[in-house]
């Protein structure tokens, strides 16, 4: 089976929302919401594959990155293994470059979004810091 390695955002607003996309038609699982990101290239680093991603997909430059969670997921036709970063800095005003519809939610409603499966746990994972955390950044989630 096919192993596809992608990256993917948890941008953090002043508010403590987190940012989703909603997967456009004609793709696979179109009008679910997910986290922004994409595939990793040959040779590309996993933070500087979703700088170029966050520039492709919302044209924003991503700041401070920091690692949060992954999961591995089983697709039928492929195995996904995706990594989530914080982003609570950035340049620009993020915006569909694709046409694809954006929404600022909490964690504790994302759960009511139909959402790709494989972005399911990483909802439990924002959630679960949110309760477990007295970080300021991810307090006010």
């Amino acid at each position: 089976m096919k192993i596809v390695h992608v990256v993917a955002a948890a941008l953090v607003d002043a508010q403590g929302r987190v940012l989703l996309a909603q997967r456009p038609q004609g793709k696979s699982l179109a009008g679910m919401w997910e986290f922004p990101g994409g595939k990793l290239e040959l040779g590309e680093t996993p933070e500087a594959a979703l700088v170029r991603e966050l520039d492709e997909e919302l044209g924003i430059v991503a700041e401070g990155l920091e690692p949060f969670t992954f999961v591995s997921f089983a697709y039928p036709d492929f195995h996904l293994v995706m990594l989530l970063y914080w982003c609570r800095r950035w340049q620009g005003q993020p915006r569909g470059r694709d046409g694809q519809a954006l929404r600022w939610e909490r964690p504790g409603t994302m759960a009511a979004l139909p959402m790709p499966p494989a972005d399911v746990p990483l909802v439990a994972a924002l959630l679960a810091a949110t309760m477990a955390t007295t970080l300021p950044e991810v307090a006010r989630m």
